[in-house]
């Protein structure tokens, strides 16, 4: 699952308009930004085995930390406490980030074969398996990435060029992403894959960008609006 994630994030915004969209990256693919890093250190590890399944190369050996439901499920309590003390925030939208997070679970849960951990260490492996078939992968990756994109363009409007050209240029070159991933070749070696995968911090990068340039429609949010200091209209 990859574009899948980014929809959920989009489509977030609509109900959390104060949370930037580069945040909302963060929570949705926070499991895949800590993976690189806890492979590259030796911590977790994959292998890349061509053929294992019709859409993704990789054997996925050991990454309990990164992806196990209950690590996920503390690393989304601390993003969501960290939101909400951080960015002074309300409960509901730190409930927001720290669903997201627990989201990337879920998700992965219907893609991968079953190497999904529920807790680290020992223990049962999970994994419906969608990646064996090609056209279901695609079906509940774009569908779910084109609902997300509508929902987010529904509740914002562009406050310029850059929030218009910007946020298309994000949407295509996930699109593009997720189409080189699963028709593409397979990667050379772990170490070139867990080096790509860091450049997705530039994707949070990115959406914090495009955010910026957005208004945020008429919503009811779950978040706190920024504070404004009243002055009277009484005249002496």
């Amino acid at each position: 699952m990859f574009i899948g994630h980014y929809g959920l994030a989009f489509g977030a915004k609509r109900f959390v308009p104060t949370v930037s969209l580069g945040a909302l990256f963060l929570a949705c693919q926070l499991a895949d930004l800590l993976w690189p890093t806890l492979v590259l250190s030796g911590i977790e590890r994959f292998t890349i085995v061509p053929g294992i399944t019709r859409t993704s190369p990789f054997d996925f050996q050991y990454y309990p930390y990164s992806h196990s439901l209950l690590a996920l499920a503390v690393w989304g309590l601390l993003v969501g406490l960290a939101y909400r003390l951080g960015m002074r925030s309300t409960w509901g939208a730190a409930l927001v980030m720290c669903l997201l997070v627990l989201s990337h679970w879920v998700l992965d849960f219907i893609v991968h074969r079953p190497d999904l951990a529920i807790i680290p260490g020992e223990g049962p492996k999970v994994g419906l398996g969608l990646w064996n078939s090609l056209s279901g992968t695609l079906a509940a990756e774009y569908l779910l990435f084109a609902a997300g994109v509508w929902i987010y363009i529904q509740a914002t409007a562009a406050r310029d060029r850059i929030g218009s050209i910007g946020l298309w240029a994000l949407i295509l070159f996930l699109a593009a992403i997720e189409v080189a991933n699963v028709f593409g070749p397979p990667p050379p070696s772990v170490a070139a894959v867990a080096w790509s995968a860091e450049a997705m911090w530039l994707l949070v990068g990115w959406g914090l960008w495009v955010d910026r340039h957005r208004a945020v429609l008429s919503t009811r949010p779950l978040s706190r609006p920024p504070r404004h200091t009243a002055r009277s209209s009484r005249r002496p």
